[in-house]
């Protein structure tokens, strides 16, 4: 993957290229090599899934079972790493492959599957969202109230762990820990519970399928504790629910207060990322204990590309999660701008992209030619003067010399002056330290047409500035052609009110969902761009082992940074309406989300410039204020979801393991996936001219409610909806309404999909729904 210094663990886009910490999560078997020359195959990390109903009365409890199977065939002492409970029915084991295949022809045993491992995907944000505003936040309620209810919300953040010591978790005026708190601080050789306290309620560590994969050595290289050595963990945690902390910044660049979208709700972290990426079974371990605990948000900045949803760690444990009644938040991935490279999409779980801020840190840089440009930088040191020095590009020992590759510069060619470096391949931030360790005095970053015109801001080592594709162009243009170019490099600070904004960020994945098409993903999008949250002071902040700085924010972007906006604000909601079930607070966010730019233009793509689609930002941007009233909610139950599963061609084996002790009855499934009661529209034509759905709303505003609809569609398509007046006599009363869309041409040619959408709106509440429609496949 493009741009990362080595297979990392996080949806953290600023970082995928930044240093050596952050890519984007890919969804990956772990390939072992097989050792044909072994007697015996190696050992890996494998996931049991048990019939659970199978255990017999002697055994007093699931792992006892689990581990009387395991010893019939295995002299291990303790093969056994993690035992399930409520995020799967099963355990992880460590096994070859022969006792693999023994245990799958246990009567007792419905799938053995090999360990996966994915790869890991503030101060303006609250105002960006209107969460300062004193009024109209909540209807009938103050800033103070909600904050008041917030106080019983837990969220739930699975990552690289947590920098406890960080101000943003400080919990000056928190009452007592709710009683039903059931986790826990642990104890670790860097880690004393004595640092939780009444914001930050519970850290946990899972690290035995890292340490399986990994070897012997991986418990002296990082320590097995909550303690966050990465800094990712801190940032996203920091972003739901961080408390207020005044005069915060990165080394000067956005500086203001600092906090969480949910600043006094609870945090409670379980790190299940390592060095060597985030392996499915802690994973798992990591899910099924926070479930136990009690959270009520699920924060996942990590995940996978398309899979089965039975295959999907992810999706399978978010399964168990919402059946509690628990809201699960997962970033979309940064594989953007390619169509179809979603993660997360299961309909259960909230699938967050990311766009910018009304923020920006400009910089720029001027040419010999007295030809001026713009660019971003987070550079906070000196600088390197007014005078102008010579400027090189593609100046090196060998043809990755213009990438700025480690050990690619000539020193006698670049000491003294500015390196042009093509953005791809390794780390931004690290071609900086390349040129720097040249002897360069800085670097302009030039973005090539896999990058576009997207800037992302970097904490960079030494003076640089990062330019679009256009600019860099004519960059490298007159560093190759004119005979002594020259260039000096200036920085701006921090800027407000950019417009327009937001704006979809290039990296953030995009639809179609290829798992199920009928539905559509990414569900919305949240600020993910330059985000400032708290930070680990065990690392720099750009992610580099010999970045030295220390700073207790940082600026970070990807989608990574907008799924904790997204899990925030539902804990907000969560606190306002304790009685709206997951898929209900889902659908407050979606339907109430906006699609037009501070310039009152429709949102905008950074990968070209032209308007975006719900394939790039699902409903749209969050609005938290009219989420909080959202009027109408389509909600769905463990029910309609099992209907849904039984719609799909899966197997009911398959089925159960999704679905664990619900029972599967799939006599009265879905009649096409696209049924299920979902706050948006997906239609897949193919060889169809007709698809038919119902849709479900329930009124959680006001009673003696009346909706109309209005219908938006491209005119290839006619779209009629029946009734066409919804009336709720009073709250909680739920009414359906059919939807016929009827294709007037065949697919093919250039108009092969197109968007629309559906609104339900009165004087008081607009409800909409995006509409994705498609001809072929892609």
């Amino acid at each position: 993957m493009a741009e990362s210094a080595s297979a990392q663990f996080i949806h953290c886009y600023s970082l995928h290229e930044m240093g050596s910490f952050f890519t984007f999560f890919t969804f990956s078997v772990l390939l072992v090599a097989q050792c044909c020359w072994c007697l015996t195959s190696p050992k890996k990390t494998y996931i049991v899934h048990m019939k659970h109903r199978n255990k017999p009365a002697i055994y007093p409890t699931h792992t006892d079972w689990y581990s009387a199977n395991l010893q019939s065939f295995t002299t291990d002492s303790d093969p056994l790493l993690y035992s399930y409970t409520d995020a799967y029915n099963g355990f992880a084991a460590s096994l070859d492959e022969e006792q693999a295949q023994e245990l799958l022809r246990s009567e007792d045993v419905l799938g053995v599957y090999e360990e996966t491992v994915y790869q890991l995907h503030t101060t303006r944000t609250p105002q960006f969202l209107g969460l300062e505003r004193e009024t109209g936040l909540w209807e009938g309620h103050t800033t103070q109230d909600l904050n008041q209810a917030s106080h019983d919300v837990i969220v739930g953040v699975l990552d690289t762990g947590v920098w406890p010591e960080s101000p943003s978790f400080a919990d000056a005026g928190m009452p007592e820990i709710p009683a039903r708190w059931r986790g826990e601080c642990e104890t670790g050789p860097d880690f004393s519970p004595s640092v939780c306290n009444r914001k930050l309620i519970g850290a946990r560590s899972f690290s035995r399928g890292f340490h399986m994969a990994s070897g012997s050595g991986a418990r002296e290289k990082e320590p097995a504790s909550a303690r966050d050595r990465d800094g990712h963990g801190t940032h996203t945690a920091s972003t739901a629910a961080g408390s207020h902390v005044g005069n915060a910044s990165l080394l000067g660049y956005a500086s203001g207060t600092a906090r969480g979208m949910a600043p006094t709700a609870r945090v409670a972290v379980y790190k299940v990322c390592w060095s060597d990426g985030c392996f499915a079974s802690d994973i798992l371990a990591g899910m099924d204990r926070a479930i136990q605990d009690g959270v009520d948000v699920l924060s996942l900045s990590l995940g996978g590309g398309s899979a089965p949803y039975f295959h999907d760690t992810i999706a399978v444990g978010a399964f168990a999660a919402v059946a509690r009644g628990i809201f699960v938040s997962c970033s979309a991935g940064n594989s953007g701008p390619e169509k179809a490279s979603l993660a997360n999409v299961a309909p259960w779980i909230m699938t967050v992209g990311a766009g910018t801020l009304d923020r920006d840190f400009p910089a720029f840089t001027v040419l010999g030619n007295k030809k001026r440009y713009s660019g971003v930088s987070l550079y906070s040191g000196t600088g390197m003067g007014s005078e102008p020095v010579g400027l090189v590009y593609n100046k090196g020992l060998n043809q990755s010399g213009g990438i700025c590759m480690p050990g690619s510069l000539d020193p006698g060619l670049v000491r003294g002056k500015v390196v042009v470096c093509d953005r791809g391949i390794n780390a931004r931030v690290e071609k900086g330290k390349v040129v720097r360790d040249a002897g360069g005095v800085g670097m302009i970053l030039a973005n090539t047409e896999a990058s576009g015109e997207e800037l992302v801001a970097d904490s960079h080592l030494l003076p640089a500035v990062a330019v679009g594709r256009i600019v860099g162009d004519e960059i490298r243009k007159y560093a190759s052609s004119d005979p002594n170019p020259t260039a000096v490099l200036g920085f701006r600070g921090t800027v407000l009110n950019v417009r327009p904004s937001p704006v979809v960020a290039a990296f953030s994945s995009r639809g179609p969902n290829m798992v199920t098409r009928q539905i559509l993903k990414p569900d919305v999008i949240g600020p993910g761009v330059n985000i400032l949250a708290g930070w680990s002071e065990a690392i720099g902040p750009s992610g580099l082992s010999d970045d030295t700085r220390k700073t207790q924010f940082n600026i970070m972007s990807g989608t990574s940074m907008s799924c904790p906006h997204i899990s925030g604000l539902a804990a907000l909601l969560k606190a306002a309406h304790p009685e709206w079930s997951p898929s209900a607070i889902k659908s407050a966010l979606m339907t109430t989300a906006y699609v037009h730019d501070n310039t009152k233009s429709p949102l905008r793509d950074a990968a070209g410039g032209a308007f975006s689609t719900p394939w790039a930002h699902g409903a749209g941007h969050v609005n938290p204020h009219r989420a909080l009233s959202p009027g109408l909610v389509y909600d769905a139950s463990i029910t309609d979801y099992i209907k849904f599963l039984c719609s799909l061609d899966y197997t009911p084996d398959h089925i159960q393991l999704i679905v664990k002790r619900h029972a599967v009855n799939c006599t009265r499934k879905l009649s096409d996936p696209g049924q299920l009661n979902y706050p948006s529209f997906s239609i897949l034509f193919g060889g169809k001219r007709v698809v038919r759905y119902t849709r479900t709303l329930t009124n959680v505003g006001e009673a003696g409610s009346i909706y109309d609809v209005t219908v938006d569609a491209p005119s290839t398509v006619e779209v009629k909806v029946r009734p066409a007046r919804l009336v709720f006599g009073k709250l909680g009363e739920r009414k359906r309404y059919t939807v016929t869309f009827v294709s007037k041409k065949s697919g093919g040619g250039s108009g092969r999909y197109g968007f629309g959408s559906i609104m339900w709106s009165n004087a008081q509440h607009q409800v909409r729904s995006p509409v994705a429609f498609s001809w072929t496949l892609l």
